[in-house]
């Protein structure tokens, strides 16, 4: 099983509002994946439609099909901090952190069936009983 690796550093978007956009695609494959990024209405869409394209190309390199990878890991770090001041009343200063981000990627080939869901017997049922 192979494991492809893109990242993405210092990109001019908060760690958090990344993290609404990789929340959509994690655990994906890679074709819904970018379906999916293609109707979000964020604007840190288009940094990760670009970074997963470069994890695509870097499993070509490998002679890996497009339609078997999946995201394993998107992982939205925190990086440098940009500190600014906004000028306050009675001359004071009021501090404004401009903030960027890490992505990092890692894609698989899910070679594997999907999983099976365990059947569960009639008689295994526990019955709730409540005491007053």
């Amino acid at each position: 099983m192979a494991q492809i690796t893109a990242q993405l550093n210092n990109l001019r978007h908060s760690p958090r509002k990344v993290r609404l956009v990789a929340d959509l695609v994690r655990g994906k494959s890679v074709t819904s994946a970018l379906n999916s990024l293609a109707f979000a209405d964020k604007k840190a869409t288009r940094p990760i439609i670009k970074l997963i394209k470069s994890a695509i190309a870097n499993a070509k390199t490998q002679s890996l099909s497009e339609d078997k990878l999946t995201i394993k890991e998107i992982r939205v770090d925190g990086g440098s901090v940009l500190k600014r001041f906004r000028p306050a009343a009675f001359g004071r200063a009021h501090p404004i952190r401009k903030r960027s981000s890490h992505v990092r990627i890692i894609l698989t080939t899910n070679n594997k069936q999907p999983a099976t869901k365990a059947k569960i017997a009639k008689n295994s049922r526990k019955s709730v009983v409540s005491s007053k």
